[in-house]
């Protein structure tokens, strides 16, 4: 293999840049990382761009602060289903059924609160032990009987459908009711002005803290690391970017709770893949079963844990649609949530080879996906394009990743 891309605040001579410096190299070194094809989200970043861009030429009203704040209150529940899948797809596998045991977990949490006259919190944690289990069972039988993924997740995903219809019984729908703390969380709950820019500031502040601590650890290693004044424009750009968001979105009705609540999801599942042992043999196992698996990795226990992960993210996501809209019934889970999902994460930048893509692949996925949908309502079109142009959206975006991948195989950085 080749030697690694240049770690950024390094020089050509090799020495460490240090401050403006630094900054002055930053764009040769980007051009050089695109070239050998690690493009990371610079694609749906643009892309997101152009979609934004095209609908608010043809509708005023798109990026307008109510659309938008209703918009990430949409991406919430598909994103926490799509986050699941892309620890899936880490690992190389895929999960055709997190659809329908979403729609399970919306009938569960259902039948035990509403008939079954369960405390909430109960049902809420028996819809997510019922998805952990799912999980569990996919894991063993792909590490004990080495059955495919597809075939495991396709047959799950007849089986759970066929068992939410005998969970909701002959009823088929059943109402949650609007005072119960699920749903107002989903519906009603958005943060104070001034929590939302605290928690701004202190996005900001804990990613500048965690750069500063990184490139502590390096320097004490002796290596090359991100200089601080780099670092500081990073954080300041993002704080700028934070603030600018929270106050639009604070122009309608601000920062909902369940948008809150899956951001964080994402940040957590980005520190467990980057900063755990984890994190590190996931990316391991993706890149060569193997390898990995010569290296002294459990890569049993890796598959086990993601595709446990998975299904529970996706029970979650079954409950926040189904308190998003009060209710559960047949057809919870169902149309195009299963696609949806997985192609909000291929469209993030989920590898579907495995071993490529970030937890940030489901929050960039989702809004790409609900950007389309809320985009086409606007315009008063029949859900039939949103169906074509999200399939052409999701066939570029494999394009992409199969263009980068056959780079970086040809540079030797693969």
């Amino acid at each position: 293999m080749s030697p690694a891309l240049p770690e950024r605040g390094l020089l050509d001579d090799g020495t460490q840049a240090s401050g403006l410096a630094a900054l002055k190299a930053w764009p040769g070194l980007l051009v050089a990382r695109i070239r050998g094809g690690e493009l990371g989200s610079l694609p749906v970043v643009v892309g997101l761009l152009v979609i934004w861009t095209v609908f608010q030429i043809l509708n005023p009203a798109f990026l307008s602060s109510r659309n938008l704040v209703l918009l990430t209150m949409q991406s919430a529940a598909i994103g926490t289903i799509a986050l699941g899948v892309v620890l899936v797809l880490l690992v190389g596998e895929i999960d055709l059924s997190v659809g329908s045991v979403s729609g399970l977990a919306a009938a569960i949490l259902a039948v035990g609160f509403v008939q079954l006259r369960w405390p909430l919190v109960l049902a809420v944690l028996a819809a997510l032990a019922v998805g952990c289990l799912v999980g569990l069972v996919y894991g063993y039988l792909l590490t004990r009987f080495g059955l495919p993924s597809f075939v495991i997740t396709l047959a799950g995903l007849l089986g759970f459908l066929g068992l939410q219809l005998w969970v909701l019984g002959e009823t088929g729908s059943i109402n949650l009711p609007f005072d119960s703390w699920i749903v107002v969380f989903a519906q009603q709950l958005f943060l104070p002005d001034w929590a939302s820019y605290l928690l701004a500031l202190l996005a900001a502040a804990a990613y500048a803290w965690s750069r500063i601590r990184h490139a502590r650890r390096r320097q004490a290693a002796n290596l090359v690391s991100q200089s601080y004044t780099e670092i500081a424009v990073r954080a300041g750009g993002l704080l700028l970017l934070l603030l600018a968001a929270t106050w639009y979105l604070n122009l309608d009705r601000g920062v909902g709770a369940m948008f809150l609540l899956f951001v964080v999801l994402v940040v957590v599942a980005h520190i467990a893949l980057t900063r755990t042992r984890w994190g590190r043999a996931v990316y391991a196992v993706g890149g060569s079963v193997e390898a990995a698996r010569r290296a002294g990795i459990r890569v049993d226990r890796i598959y086990l844990s993601v595709f446990m992960m998975c299904s529970t993210l996706a029970a979650m996501g079954g409950l926040l649609a189904a308190a998003r809209l009060a209710s559960a019934n047949q057809s919870s889970g169902g149309g195009d949530t299963n696609l949806n999902a997985i192609a909000a994460a291929v469209i993030g930048g989920a590898s579907l080879f495995g071993g490529r893509g970030t937890a940030f692949s489901a929050l960039l996925g989702v809004i790409v996906i609900q950007s389309i949908s809320s985009g086409l309502i606007l315009l008063t079109l029949d859900s039939s394009v949103q169906f074509m142009v999200t399939g052409v959206v999701l066939v570029l975006a494999v394009i992409v990743d199969s263009i980068s991948r056959r780079t970086r195989v040809a540079t030797g950085r693969a």
